[in-house]
């Protein structure tokens, strides 16, 4: 079984060189990059399973670097950063983070935590998506190819925004997306700050695959934040 490779991205070298040797004496490839622009760098050049990355870093920040890395990357990001603040976990998690965990912490955590998002990531990427185009989630069946929904072996009809704005939680299974991304990703278009088309397609779609919308078991709203499909 080939090994995976994990990024450690922080501008104090100690940290880096700590969680290195928890990695590398655990079996993992370790890469390390000391701010953002380096491991974009690094990710140009090598093939990462999972990317450990801080927030307050000079130059180009976590929040910015994971942004970038989203672009055209998916493995699992954790973040770390030394101000425990809800506020911080959540623009790490709504920009794409998948896990948030605040400094000092224990190595043996860490790990911990880098082991079930590999596993989930894995899990996710091991469907048949890549070979039918099919998403399943519970008794949910989303066929890319076709843009045919199923609820329990049934025809679900939805618009074509509907289906993308689906199709994006589906696929980014632990991710919450603030209104805005959505908009941008799905409209490919600006949001407008008072705009509720996001809440108003949201309600539509739970009304059609939720057998409750009012305590939805796809969408979960994440109060204040957007929206997400758990894993």
């Amino acid at each position: 079984m080939d090994k995976e490779t994990i990024l450690v991205v922080d501008d104090d070298k100690e940290i880096r060189d700590l969680v290195g040797i928890f990695l590398e004496n655990d079996g993992y490839i370790v890469i390390k990059a000391m701010n953002g622009i380096e491991a974009l760098e690094v990710l140009k050049k090598h093939n990462v399973d999972l990317i450990i990355l801080d927030v307050m870093m000079s130059g180009m920040d976590g929040i910015e670097t994971c942004i970038n890395i989203r672009k055209n990357k998916n493995m699992p990001i954790i973040m770390l950063s030394a101000k425990n603040e809800d506020m911080d976990k959540i623009m790490g998690l709504t920009t794409g983070a998948d896990d948030y965990l605040g400094k000092p912490f224990n190595p043996l955590e860490l790990l911990a935590r880098i082991k079930s998002q590999l596993r989930r990531y894995k899990k996710l990427n091991n469907t048949e998506e890549k070979k039918e185009g099919i998403i399943e989630i519970d008794d949910l069946l989303i066929d890319i190819n076709t843009h045919q929904v199923k609820l329990d072996n049934k025809n679900i009809k939805l618009t074509a925004r509907e289906f993308e704005i689906l199709l994006l939680l589906a696929r980014n299974r632990g991710i919450v997306f603030s209104a805005e991304k959505i908009y941008e990703e799905v409209w490919n278009n600006d949001f407008l700050e008072s705009d509720n088309t996001i809440m108003v397609h949201i309600r539509k779609i739970r009304e059609k695959i939720e057998y409750n919308p009012r305590t939805p078991r796809f969408i979960k709203t994440v109060w204040g934040v957007g929206y997400k499909i758990e894993s």
